[in-house]
């Protein structure tokens, strides 16, 4: 079973040559066989290039201090949590 959470693109600036628009994908995984119970799936990739970006296979306690790091740089920057 997969069931995707949320999908979305950064929203930098598109015309910048220094980098490329990303688009993002969250999902709920529970068919990874190496792993041990559910996962948490988030897929980066070049906006428009699907297949073609690095797909991570997070474990609760991972999936949680990915949370806490955006969490902080939120905070660093002024904005809540």
């Amino acid at each position: 079973m997969k069931k995707l959470a949320d999908y979305g693109h950064d929203d930098h600036p598109a015309d910048d040559p220094d980098r490329v628009p990303l688009a993002w994908a969250v999902a709920v995984l529970d068919d990874c066989e190496p792993c041990d119970g559910l996962r948490i799936e988030l897929t980066v990739e070049e906006a428009g290039r699907p297949g073609a970006g690095l797909v991570g296979h997070f474990s609760p306690a991972s999936a949680r201090r990915l949370r806490a790091a955006l969490a902080t740089a939120l905070k660093e920057i002024g904005e809540p949590p």
